[in-house]
């Protein structure tokens, strides 16, 4: 079967944008509701998505039934059409909420569920058929595409939403959901259609039960090396995600709208080097290579210094360029994620025994947990350190400190899987990009 186009590859980039504009209506406007228009804790909407991380450790579980049954686009499309049932019945108990917040409360338990296994269940298939359609070289670049595209969807849903929940209303805020969730179900049939063409998955060998082929992959060095690496560099990629906008108030005197803006430009600074792995996998691939590699390595390193700098900068905050050290972090960031998803495509397909899915799983399992993980240490530890110091700077600054260690031990643990063996031919070295 011939690898994807490039228009092939943007339509199932229709995917990711659906999956991040739902997404997006229940981990920010639900979550402001619950907390501004309800007078709720803020505890609560944090709980409520640390359910949707609950699921995730099922991601495995969902790849290998893809590659058992040999068809992923099902299970694209009934993990989008269960993520949109349960942001519908989550918009529905946020309504719930005014007239009696323990039914509320409890109606958005099963719906968040609802929410992560949608996710679960359409991502990981979603990346497992990337990595099976997409030809090696393009691997990266079109990582790189589909988060484009996902960032793009997040923006124009977050947009919309806001002009038409204005002035906001319960049954406004259903009737947006419904709408978006009917356009991300749109985009998933006409992103899936024909992609896979007649035959779906046709490498798989043979059946297999899930706890046997899952104990056999953590069992292979490489798999169990770059899943560990994947929950370090993705850990230390979101320590420092609820915890930058209260660093700008309390160090450096930023107001709400100055700390949201400065947000934007490390958001800014992600889709930048984004572009840039696309680019370099794109039109300049013709005058220089770049190997998925040097992304992954150079965007760990940069992330380290640059939160270093962040760690400094504190304690000189009337002289630091803060705008450019976030705007630095967030290219650093954006350039290391979407190359890191190459190269879980790249080994995901290594065998070429139809397993991409279970492969995939495992990786954006330890993706998913880290990210959860992250969010809870990183503000954990802010508020340790502010009890133990009366500097917010170096409370700020120790948190930044450490998850650019981190960073810098995930770049080591990418170069020791970058390091080809003896008994390896060239080409199936890990990351190699040759």
């Amino acid at each position: 079967m011939r690898p994807l186009s490039w228009a092939g590859i943007a339509r199932l980039g229709l995917v990711q944008m659906a999956l991040g504009s739902v997404v997006v209506l229940t981990t920010a406007t639900m979550n402001r509701v619950m907390v501004v228009e309800l007078a709720l804790p803020a505890i609560l909407p944090g709980l409520l998505v640390s359910l949707y991380y609950g699921t995730q450790f099922l991601r495995p579980r969902f790849g290998h039934g893809a590659d058992q049954g040999g068809r992923r686009t099902p299970w694209i499309i009934a993990g989008v059409a269960l993520l949109a049932l349960g942001a519908v019945c989550a918009a529905l108990s946020v309504g719930l909420m005014e007239r009696a917040a323990w039914m509320g409360i409890a109606a958005a338990v099963p719906s968040f569920l609802l929410i992560g296994l949608g996710i679960g269940a359409a991502g990981t298939n979603l990346l497992a058929l990337l990595a099976s359609r997409v030809s090696e070289a393009r691997q990266a670049p079109a990582g790189s595409l589909v988060w484009i595209m996902m960032i793009f969807g997040l923006a124009a849903t977050g947009i919309t939403a806001g002009l038409l929940l204005d002035p906001y209303t319960h049954s406004r805020l259903v009737a947006v959901t419904v709408g978006v969730c009917l356009v991300a179900l749109t985009l998933t049939c006409i992103g899936v259609w024909g992609q896979e063409g007649q035959g779906g998955i046709s490498q798989v060998r043979e059946k297999a039960a899930f706890g046997d082929v899952a104990r056999e992959f953590w069992s292979t060095p490489r798999l169990r090396n770059f899943t560990v690496f994947v929950f370090a560099s993705m850990l230390a990629y979101n320590l420092q995600d609820l915890i930058l906008e209260p660093f700008a108030g309390h160090v450096f005197g930023l107001t709400v709208g100055q700390s949201t803006q400065l947000g934007g430009m490390h958001h800014a600074g992600a889709l930048c080097g984004m572009l840039l792995v696309l680019l370099s996998g794109t039109l300049l691939a013709r005058w220089v290579h770049v190997p998925i590699r040097f992304w992954v390595v150079g965007g760990c390193v940069l992330s380290g210094v640059a939160l270093t700098g962040l760690a400094w900068g504190g304690t000189q905050a009337a002289s630091w360029p803060l705008g450019p050290n976030i705007f630095t972090l967030g290219l650093a960031n954006g350039a290391f994620a979407v190359a890191a998803i190459g190269a879980m495509m790249r080994l995901s397909r290594e065998g070429g025994d139809g397993r991409e899915g279970l492969r995939m799983g495992l990786f954006g399992a330890a993706q998913a947990i880290a990210f959860g993980t992250g969010s809870f240490i990183g503000t954990a530890m802010v508020d340790v350190m502010r009890q133990i110091t009366t500097s917010d700077a170096v409370a700020y600054g120790t948190v930044f400190a450490f998850e650019g260690f981190v960073f810098l031990i995930a770049a080591v643990l990418a170069l020791r899987l970058t390091t080809p063996r003896a008994n390896q031919a060239a080409g199936t070295a890990m990351m190699a990009g040759e």
